[in-house]
């Protein structure tokens, strides 16, 4: 399995970090606009069609039409872990009924003398078997900017306030 991996460091705290993290509006906000990304439904652990954190069990269906070009990808994603603990906080999220044969998305969070570190590690497989094994690595061509951008946004959103 391929592994793409991503970090960045935040002049904000910890708990702001975390908490922008951890509702729907922060995915939201941290994808780029070519990507067209759609929140189609959600769903938390307790039948709640809009939980206000995403908690372990929360799915989210989505639909993103990179560029604008083609049919757009739809699928799910499941928030599966979502721990916190003294400086450290973390949560995964894994890809059902998508475009990749495998992807886990780890977010880890560390406080970092009065900042937090954000690192963001992808595990995932393109389908197509020994051929999306193989081009696996070739993964963060896309995944770079994407990523990129990402904490280029977060850095932007949370280090105003």
């Amino acid at each position: 399995m391929a592994t793409y991996q991503r970090e960045v460091r935040v002049d904000a705290p910890l708990d702001e970090v975390w908490a922008f993290h951890s509702a729907i509006d922060g995915l939201e906000a941290l994808t780029p606009d070519w990507m067209n990304l759609r929140v189609e439904a959600m769903r938390g652990p307790d039948g709640d069609p809009d939980p206000e954190v995403l908690s372990p069990g929360t799915r989210i269906r989505l639909a993103a039409r990179p560029f604008g070009v083609g049919p757009p990808q739809r699928w799910v994603s499941e928030i599966t872990r979502r721990e916190r603990e003294d400086g450290a906080a973390i949560f995964e999220d894994v890809m059902h009924d998508g475009p990749f044969e495998t992807w886990r998305h780890t977010h880890q969070f560390f406080a970092a003398d009065g900042g937090t570190l954000v690192r963001d590690r992808v595990e995932y497989e393109f389908p197509g078997g020994p051929v999306g094994r193989a081009v696996g690595p070739l993964g963060w061509v896309g995944f770079e900017p994407m990523f990129r951008y990402r904490h280029r946004k977060t850095k932007e959103l949370l280090e105003r306030r």
